[in-house]
């Protein structure tokens, strides 16, 4: 099987051209939060616009999930599928994606910018941040039975011109239960205290110092962050701070589903640990 991935920030319109992107490249399904699509029928999954809050909705979107992750693995072996389409807000997201389902690397990537005017992009994040509508490519009666939130209008009216009918396909548009409750911000104190705490017991690390949050300007490019600690005497250095790097990486993206791009350490000294 062949792997087709798309990409681009969330609310830029993916999930609209998703159709027109799957028959350019030659896809006989798509992957798109959480769901296996093909056609205008939902082989397996569930929806990532199902879930109550965002952050449940990024771990759905990206099967962290065994038994959901382990559903459409089978139905992708069941199925003739030759080539699919993933859709994702990142080339990271891809590769969680690719990873958990036990897919090849893509074979090309394609990028929102390059299919959809600034134009489009525009009122494609008007819709999804003003008035809550995320777009989901199957008809509505196909999504009915996966979907327990609010159906809204039909999606052409987000774009001013129409695709060639082979191209447009059946979409619906709907409001997820999270999209109604407005913006969720995470403090830089929730990612400390999430240090902290993963820090308590942890073999070979006396304290933390300090803690550097950085946040990047682009989300998707995800959190930088500067540790500073104090070491047992006698314990590999290397070694401790490789495993402290990992663990506090790996709680943070599983406690807050932002992505972490770097954990650097800075070991300040080292005391004697008493007997």
């Amino acid at each position: 099987m062949e792997v087709i991935a798309f990409v681009g920030p969330s609310g830029t319109g993916k999930s609209h051209n998703a159709i027109g992107v799957a028959f350019q490249n030659k896809c006989d399904a798509i992957i798109d939060d959480g769901l296996l699509i093909k056609g205008p029928k939902i082989l397996a999954g569930t929806s990532a616009k199902n879930e109550e809050n965002r952050i449940q909705a990024v771990k759905r979107a990206i099967f962290t999930d065994d038994d959901h992750a382990k559903e459409v693995r089978e139905a992708l072996a069941k199925s003739d599928i030759k080539r699919l389409l993933i859709i994702a807000t990142s080339d990271n997201m891809i590769g969680k994606i690719i990873k958990k389902l036990e897919l090849p690397a893509p074979l090309k990537t394609v990028y929102i910018h390059e299919i959809a005017s600034k134009q489009e992009i525009k009122k494609a994040r008007f819709s999804r941040l003003q008035e809550g509508k995320h777009i989901v490519p199957v008809p509505s009666v196909e999504l009915k039975p996966h979907f327990t939130g609010y159906f809204a209008d039909l999606p052409y009216n987000i774009f001013s011109h129409q695709r060639k009918d082979a191209l447009q396909g059946d979409r619906s548009i709907v409001r997820p239960a999270f999209s109604f409750y407005g913006k969720l911000i995470i403090s830089d104190k929730v990612v400390e205290d999430i240090i902290n705490i993963a820090a308590e017991d942890f073999e070979g690390l006396k304290r933390i110092t300090d803690i550097k949050i950085r946040r990047r300007s682009d989300s998707s490019k995800g959190l930088v962050l500067v540790i500073e600690v104090v070491l047992y005497y006698g314990v590999s250095i290397f070694t401790v701070s490789k495993l402290f790097q990992k663990k506090i990486k790996d709680r943070i993206e599983a406690m807050t589903a932002m992505k972490v791009k770097n954990v650097n350490i800075n070991v300040r000294s080292l005391v004697v640990k008493k007997k």
